[in-house]
């Protein structure tokens, strides 16, 4: 084969591969227009928002069922040496239980304003 051939033969596969990468973006864009339109019209046939009255409210009453407590950790009862150990089933629903204090604590202007604040606290 002549040096001409070869770049002859160079010349088409870099051609052929110029041409499939224009006609494969061509096809992944048609896509992505076809994929925008395809949602515009599958948006356009969903119903609107609600109208204000027939947005959901509260009761004349007030809220139902709803209840506010103060609640405080449930410690795990830690097994002496010849105890029976605690089981999953022996353990309570819940982490936390109703507190006795039921005053909710406000935030105290001596003391730091968050975890970590670098301040001294409650002082």
């Amino acid at each position: 084969m002549s040096t001409d051939t070869m770049l002859l033969l160079a010349a088409s596969s870099h051609t052929f591969n110029l041409v499939g990468a224009f006609i494969g973006g061509l096809v992944i864009a048609g896509l992505l227009i076809w994929a925008v339109t395809f949602g515009i019209t599958v948006r356009t046939r969903e119903p609107g928002p609600p109208k204000p009255d027939e947005q959901p409210h509260l009761p004349d009453g007030g809220a139902v069922r709803e209840e506010s407590e103060m609640r405080e950790a449930d410690e795990v009862h830690h097994c002496e040496e010849g105890e029976d150990r605690l089981l999953p089933h022996d353990m309570h629903r819940a982490s936390t239980r109703h507190a006795e204090d039921q005053h909710r604590r406000r935030w105290d202007p001596g003391s730091s304003g968050s975890f970590g604040s670098g301040g001294l606290g409650h002082v």
